[in-house]
Protein backbone atom coordinates (compact mmCIF):
# COMPACT_ATOMS: atom_id res chain seq x y z
CA UNK A 1 0.00 0.00 0.00
CA UNK A 2 1.25 3.45 -0.90
CA UNK A 3 1.94 5.78 2.03
CA UNK A 4 0.89 8.70 -0.18
CA UNK A 5 -1.28 8.60 -3.29
CA UNK A 6 -2.14 11.78 -5.19
CA UNK A 7 -4.54 11.81 -8.15
CA UNK A 8 -5.61 14.67 -10.40
CA UNK A 9 -4.39 17.32 -7.96
CA UNK A 10 -4.83 20.94 -9.00
CA UNK A 11 -4.32 24.26 -7.25
CA UNK A 12 -5.57 27.56 -8.63
CA UNK A 13 -4.96 30.91 -6.96
CA UNK A 14 -7.43 33.71 -7.68
CA UNK A 15 -10.51 33.71 -9.86
CA UNK A 16 -11.61 34.66 -13.36
CA UNK A 17 -9.11 36.60 -15.43
CA UNK A 18 -6.77 36.84 -12.45
CA UNK A 19 -6.67 33.07 -11.86
CA UNK A 20 -3.22 31.47 -11.80
CA UNK A 21 -2.88 27.68 -12.05
CA UNK A 22 -0.03 26.65 -9.74
CA UNK A 23 -0.56 22.87 -10.06
CA UNK A 24 -2.24 20.96 -12.89
CA UNK A 25 -3.21 17.26 -13.00
CA UNK A 26 -0.57 16.01 -10.54
CA UNK A 27 -0.53 12.25 -10.08
CA UNK A 28 2.02 10.14 -8.19
CA UNK A 29 2.44 7.78 -5.26
CA UNK A 30 5.16 7.11 -2.70
CA UNK A 31 5.72 3.76 -1.04
CA UNK A 32 6.94 2.89 2.45
CA UNK A 33 10.69 3.46 2.70
CA UNK A 34 10.83 5.29 -0.65
CA UNK A 35 12.93 8.41 -1.23
CA UNK A 36 11.50 10.84 -3.77
CA UNK A 37 13.22 14.02 -4.93
CA UNK A 38 11.09 16.85 -6.29
CA UNK A 39 13.03 19.13 -8.64
CA UNK A 40 12.15 22.28 -10.54
CA UNK A 41 13.05 25.93 -11.01
CA UNK A 42 11.77 28.71 -8.77
CA UNK A 43 8.06 29.20 -9.32
CA UNK A 44 7.50 25.73 -10.77
CA UNK A 45 5.06 24.71 -8.02
CA UNK A 46 7.33 22.59 -5.79
CA UNK A 47 6.52 24.32 -2.52
CA UNK A 48 2.82 24.61 -3.40
CA UNK A 49 2.70 20.85 -3.98
CA UNK A 50 4.49 20.20 -0.70
CA UNK A 51 2.05 22.45 1.18
CA UNK A 52 -0.93 20.67 -0.39
CA UNK A 53 0.25 17.16 0.47
CA UNK A 54 1.22 18.30 3.97
CA UNK A 55 -2.42 19.43 4.38
CA UNK A 56 -1.38 23.00 5.13
CA UNK A 57 -2.79 24.39 1.88
CA UNK A 58 -6.16 23.28 0.52
CA UNK A 59 -6.05 22.12 -3.12
CA UNK A 60 -8.63 23.26 -5.64
CA UNK A 61 -9.49 19.72 -6.76
CA UNK A 62 -8.14 16.19 -6.83
CA UNK A 63 -7.59 13.37 -4.37
CA UNK A 64 -5.05 12.88 -1.57
CA UNK A 65 -4.79 9.58 0.31
CA UNK A 66 -2.29 9.16 3.16
CA UNK A 67 -1.65 5.85 4.89
CA UNK A 68 -4.77 4.37 3.31
CA UNK A 69 -7.07 7.17 4.46
CA UNK A 70 -8.86 9.62 2.17
CA UNK A 71 -7.94 13.10 3.36
CA UNK A 72 -8.95 15.25 0.40
CA UNK A 73 -11.42 14.27 -2.32
CA UNK A 74 -12.42 17.44 -4.17
CA UNK A 75 -12.77 18.84 -0.66
CA UNK A 76 -11.69 17.85 2.86
CA UNK A 77 -13.22 14.54 3.90
CA UNK A 78 -13.96 15.52 7.50
CA UNK A 79 -10.75 14.19 9.04
CA UNK A 80 -9.32 16.32 11.85
CA UNK A 81 -6.55 17.77 9.68
CA UNK A 82 -4.47 19.23 12.48
CA UNK A 83 -4.45 16.02 14.50
CA UNK A 84 -3.88 13.80 11.46
CA UNK A 85 -0.95 15.92 10.28
CA UNK A 86 0.64 15.91 13.73
CA UNK A 87 0.38 12.11 13.99
CA UNK A 88 1.32 11.11 10.44
CA UNK A 89 3.46 13.78 8.78
CA UNK A 90 6.88 15.15 9.68
CA UNK A 91 7.95 18.45 8.08
CA UNK A 92 11.54 19.66 7.73
CA UNK A 93 11.84 23.34 6.93
CA UNK A 94 14.65 25.09 5.10
CA UNK A 95 15.02 27.59 7.94
CA UNK A 96 14.89 24.91 10.71
CA UNK A 97 12.25 26.89 12.69
CA UNK A 98 13.54 25.66 16.04
CA UNK A 99 12.18 27.46 19.11
CA UNK A 100 15.14 29.67 20.13
CA UNK A 101 14.62 29.55 23.92
CA UNK A 102 14.33 25.74 24.09
CA UNK A 103 17.28 23.35 24.05
CA UNK A 104 17.68 20.76 21.32
CA UNK A 105 16.14 18.00 23.41
CA UNK A 106 13.27 20.27 24.47
CA UNK A 107 12.54 21.22 20.84
CA UNK A 108 12.18 17.54 19.94
CA UNK A 109 10.27 16.54 23.08
CA UNK A 110 7.71 19.33 22.66
CA UNK A 111 6.15 17.65 19.62
CA UNK A 112 5.55 14.46 21.59
CA UNK A 113 4.05 16.25 24.60
CA UNK A 114 1.54 17.90 22.24
CA UNK A 115 0.38 14.36 21.44
CA UNK A 116 -0.08 13.50 25.09
CA UNK A 117 3.27 11.87 25.90
CA UNK A 118 4.50 12.61 29.42
CA UNK A 119 7.37 15.08 29.73
CA UNK A 120 9.73 12.41 31.12
CA UNK A 121 8.94 9.89 28.38
CA UNK A 122 9.11 12.59 25.68
CA UNK A 123 12.58 13.72 26.74
CA UNK A 124 13.79 10.09 26.89
CA UNK A 125 12.55 9.45 23.34
CA UNK A 126 13.94 12.81 22.19
CA UNK A 127 17.39 11.85 23.47
CA UNK A 128 17.17 8.53 21.62
CA UNK A 129 16.39 10.38 18.40
CA UNK A 130 19.26 12.80 18.91
CA UNK A 131 21.58 9.85 19.50
CA UNK A 132 20.25 8.17 16.34
CA UNK A 133 21.12 11.30 14.37
CA UNK A 134 24.48 11.68 16.13
CA UNK A 135 23.72 15.05 17.69
CA UNK A 136 23.05 14.02 21.32
CA UNK A 137 26.21 15.80 22.47
CA UNK A 138 24.34 19.07 21.74
CA UNK A 139 21.14 18.04 23.52
CA UNK A 140 21.38 20.84 26.12
CA UNK A 141 22.42 23.53 23.63
CA UNK A 142 20.18 26.35 22.44
CA UNK A 143 19.66 26.67 18.66
CA UNK A 144 21.55 29.96 18.52
CA UNK A 145 24.75 28.26 19.68
CA UNK A 146 24.59 25.47 17.07
CA UNK A 147 25.89 25.38 13.50
CA UNK A 148 23.47 25.19 10.57
CA UNK A 149 24.15 21.49 10.13
CA UNK A 150 23.56 20.81 13.81
CA UNK A 151 20.29 22.73 13.78
CA UNK A 152 19.12 20.77 10.75
CA UNK A 153 19.82 17.46 12.52
CA UNK A 154 17.72 18.63 15.46
CA UNK A 155 14.98 19.67 13.02
CA UNK A 156 15.07 16.19 11.47
CA UNK A 157 14.83 14.62 14.94
CA UNK A 158 11.80 16.81 15.63
CA UNK A 159 10.21 15.68 12.36
CA UNK A 160 10.67 12.06 13.49
CA UNK A 161 9.30 12.65 16.98
CA UNK A 162 5.83 11.21 16.42
CA UNK A 163 7.02 8.37 14.16
CA UNK A 164 5.37 9.74 11.01
CA UNK A 165 4.68 7.58 7.98
CA UNK A 166 5.63 10.47 5.70
CA UNK A 167 8.39 13.09 5.95
CA UNK A 168 8.35 16.18 3.75
CA UNK A 169 11.50 18.28 3.45
CA UNK A 170 11.44 21.71 1.79
CA UNK A 171 14.94 22.60 0.54
CA UNK A 172 16.54 21.11 3.69
CA UNK A 173 20.09 21.72 2.42
CA UNK A 174 19.67 25.19 0.90
CA UNK A 175 21.32 26.96 3.85
CA UNK A 176 24.18 24.45 4.11
CA UNK A 177 27.45 24.04 2.25
CA UNK A 178 27.83 21.04 -0.05
CA UNK A 179 29.48 18.77 2.51
CA UNK A 180 26.91 19.41 5.24
CA UNK A 181 24.11 19.23 2.67
CA UNK A 182 25.24 15.80 1.52
CA UNK A 183 25.32 14.62 5.15
CA UNK A 184 21.74 15.79 5.70
CA UNK A 185 20.59 13.98 2.55
CA UNK A 186 22.43 10.90 3.82
CA UNK A 187 20.44 11.10 7.05
CA UNK A 188 17.16 11.23 5.13
CA UNK A 189 18.18 8.13 3.20
CA UNK A 190 19.10 6.40 6.45
CA UNK A 191 15.68 7.22 7.92
CA UNK A 192 13.83 5.88 4.87
CA UNK A 193 15.80 2.65 4.77
CA UNK A 194 15.94 1.89 8.50
CA UNK A 195 12.54 3.19 9.60
CA UNK A 196 10.49 2.51 6.46
CA UNK A 197 9.39 6.14 6.31
CA UNK A 198 8.40 7.62 2.96
CA UNK A 199 10.47 10.77 2.31
CA UNK A 200 9.81 13.54 -0.23
CA UNK A 201 12.52 16.17 -0.56
CA UNK A 202 12.21 19.39 -2.53
CA UNK A 203 15.54 20.61 -3.88
CA UNK A 204 16.95 22.65 -6.73
CA UNK A 205 20.37 20.98 -6.52
CA UNK A 206 20.80 17.86 -8.67
CA UNK A 207 23.98 16.98 -6.75
CA UNK A 208 21.95 16.24 -3.63
CA UNK A 209 19.78 13.43 -5.04
CA UNK A 210 22.29 10.63 -5.61
CA UNK A 211 20.74 7.37 -4.44
CA UNK A 212 17.14 8.57 -4.45
CA UNK A 213 14.59 6.00 -5.63
CA UNK A 214 12.44 8.41 -7.63
CA UNK A 215 13.09 11.82 -9.15
CA UNK A 216 10.17 13.93 -10.39
CA UNK A 217 10.55 17.34 -12.00
CA UNK A 218 7.97 20.12 -12.01
CA UNK A 219 7.72 22.92 -14.52
CA UNK A 220 4.86 25.43 -14.64
CA UNK A 221 2.84 23.30 -12.25
CA UNK A 222 3.08 20.05 -14.23
CA UNK A 223 5.31 17.05 -14.01
CA UNK A 224 7.81 16.82 -16.83
CA UNK A 225 7.64 13.45 -18.56
CA UNK A 226 11.15 12.16 -19.18
CA UNK A 227 11.88 9.45 -21.78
Amino acid sequence: MAVLKVTGLEKVFGEGRLAVTALKDIEFSVQQGELMALLGPSGSGKTTLLLCISLILEPSSGHIMINGQDIYKNGWTGVDIRCFRRENIGFIFQAHNLIPFLTAVENVALIMTLNGVSDKAAKKQAMELLEYLEISHRARALPGTMSGGEQQRVAIARALANQPVLILADEPTAALDTERGMKVMGLLKKIARERGTAVITVTHDHRMIAGFDTVRELNDGRFIITP
